[in-house]
């Protein structure tokens, strides 16, 4: 089931994504100009290029997007695509992270910016750089002393990312501040970490379902304030 709601999603070019870009032009004919000067929580920005960015579940996201085709932007991979990256990480991935890539997408899609790709040399439409890969800024992460338990997943604004452990049971995902800690003062990665999800699969189930994963983090600070 969460495969087939993963799917539905990430498939669907209005909805990839926590937001999606409409043409104001666009809203303006639709929907009369005075649209874009409302005060609503559900417009993110407007963008140079001409386009609102708004709310995945935003009415005109819908409306624009309807008869838009259905696809992967990223197409799944193999499995020994897979099993390459994997001795790349000389790590195995959990099997649900495996079926993502291999039944859903290669990344592309998802919570933030979106799930980075599991192999290198991808690059959406209209976009000037390749897509993040997961194993290159794992490398990476290793030779700045991340822990090789840790994957990163996508993004998450400023010198935050959300990681999965690759080790501890369920495979929690972390919300990780890369600037959270100082090893002068003798702290290292962990002492970064900003919050846990409890399982890759709660992660996944939290954006397939529509909801947004920042939503328990935040939660928890408002209830500690």
């Amino acid at each position: 089931m969460l495969i087939e709601k993963l799917r539905a999603r990430a498939w669907d070019p209005g909805l990839r994504f926590d937001t999606a870009d409409v043409p104001a032009t666009w809203i303006a004919e639709r929907y009369g100009s005075e649209r874009l000067d409302q005060g609503r929580d559900d417009i993110v920005s407007y963008c140079s290029d001409g386009t609102v960015q708004l709310k995945a579940g935003a009415e005109e996201v819908a409306a624009y997007y309807a008869d838009a085709s259905r696809g992967p932007l990223f197409p799944p991979i193999t499995l020994d695509e897979v099993e390459e990256a994997e001795r790349r990480l000389r790590r195995r991935l959990p099997e649900l992270l495996r079926r993502v890539y291999t039944e859903v997408a290669n990344g592309g899609f998802g919570p933030d910016s979106g799930l980075a790709s599991l192999t290198e040399g991808n690059r959406a439409p209209g976009h000037l750089n390749d897509w993040p890969c997961a194993v290159n800024i794992y490398e990476h992460n290793r030779m700045r002393g991340v822990p090789a338990s840790w994957l990163h997943l996508t993004y998450g604004g400023c010198t935050m990312a959300w990681h999965l452990s690759l080790t501890a049971v369920d495979n929690p995902v972390l919300l990780y501040d890369a600037d959270g800690w100082e090893p002068t003062r003798g702290e290292d990665p962990h002492n970064g970490l900003r919050h846990a999800t409890a399982s890759l699969r709660r992660w996944l189930w939290t954006w397939a379902d529509g909801g947004h994963v920042w939503d328990e983090f935040l939660n928890h600070l408002s209830d500690h304030e």
